[in-house]
């Protein structure tokens, strides 16, 4: 292919056509002369014909540049390198992008295969333990009959679950409530008290220690006699104790006779008629209500003894399911 930048071949051609160009001019203008010149015009056209360019090698050096690479052995080393280094960045690239979607792939698979094994693996564990619980309810001698009332049991919770709601909510929502007024110095010397709607006048009062097997004892189990008994317009008071282990008999003891301390000696200043105390204990908190009574009575006939309040202050005492 010819250079773009100086055409260089058939120079001869260009010489000789302006020579003649030349001559034709002069011998136009003056034909005397034409003799007289026509051996230096010789001459000149002998100059113009033996000029070589400057760039004449330029084509060849074109044409030498676009042979192939079997023409010159180290051209086509080089020329081969450069492909097979091309070809391997592009393999490589592509190896590399076709590497990151299959590790997301295979990533996102292993995650759905972890999560199905671990279903998987939960579901049978399951199934396990209850075919193992129905074997040893069975080695028990425990029949289905039984299983079929521990159902019904479960059912009945259910049925009553609605009405624990409605009184979780008058315990925490309600206005009427008061919770965790502080009446010892001990973790659980707290009491709530519940308000009727009405404030016209001194309310009679109900000292409530509930029940829990000395164990799980708490007032939050007074709410629902709590709630009745303020509708009819009498204060409740529901005093928490220590249970065990936290203490002994000899402190539930001791805690409710500061709870009922506390009520006999404060109550006015929330509506209550000191004078119209009622005691009250359920289960465990019928024998601890009964053991307090007896304690400050001891306390009240013996000598030097100081008490904060007297057995006389309290109207009557209910025992339910205990005491």
């Amino acid at each position: 292919m010819p250079s773009q930048i100086l055409p260089v071949t058939h120079h001869h051609r260009g010489t000789e056509a302006a020579a003649m160009l030349i001559k034709a001019e002069i011998e136009r203008d003056d034909p005397t002369t034409s003799l007289l010149i026509s051996s230096e015009y010789e001459d000149v056209e002998k100059a113009i014909t033996s000029i070589k360019p400057v760039l004449s090698r330029t084509s060849s050096y074109n044409n030498n540049n676009i042979t192939s690479p079997n023409d010159s052995p180290g051209l086509g080393n080089c020329y081969q390198q450069r492909r097979r280094r091309s070809a391997s960045d592009n393999s490589l690239s592509s190896l590399s992008g076709s590497n990151g979607s299959g590790a997301a792939s295979s990533a996102g698979g292993s995650r759905r295969h972890s999560f199905s094994k671990d279903v998987g693996r939960a579901a049978a564990e399951t199934f396990l333990v209850t075919r193992l619980s129905f074997k040893l309810l069975r080695y028990l001698g425990v029949g289905y009959r039984w299983i079929v009332r521990f159902l019904a049991l479960g059912c009945y919770s259910l049925l009553l679950l609605p009405g624990f709601i409605q009184v979780g909510c008058h315990y925490f929502f309600s206005s009427q409530v008061r919770r965790g007024i502080v009446y010892g110095d001990q973790p659980r010397n707290r009491l709530d008290l519940y308000f009727p709607k009405s404030s016209d006048g001194p309310k009679p009062v109900v000292a409530f220690i509930t029940g829990g097997a000395w164990i799980i004892g708490y007032k939050a189990w007074g709410s629902l006699l709590g709630q009745q008994l303020s509708e009819r317009d009498i204060i409740v008071a529901c005093i928490d104790y220590r249970n065990f282990p936290q203490g002994t008999i000899k402190d539930m003891v001791k805690d409710a006779s500061q709870g009922i301390s506390f009520v006999c000696n404060n109550i006015s200043e929330y509506g209550g008629d000191p004078d119209r105390i009622y005691l009250m204990g359920q289960s465990a908190g019928a024998h601890i209500a009964a053991c307090t009574l007896l304690e400050q009575a001891i306390k009240e006939t013996g000598e030097g003894e100081s008490t904060t309040w007297s057995v006389s202050q309290i109207r009557a005492y209910f025992g339910l399911s205990g005491g």
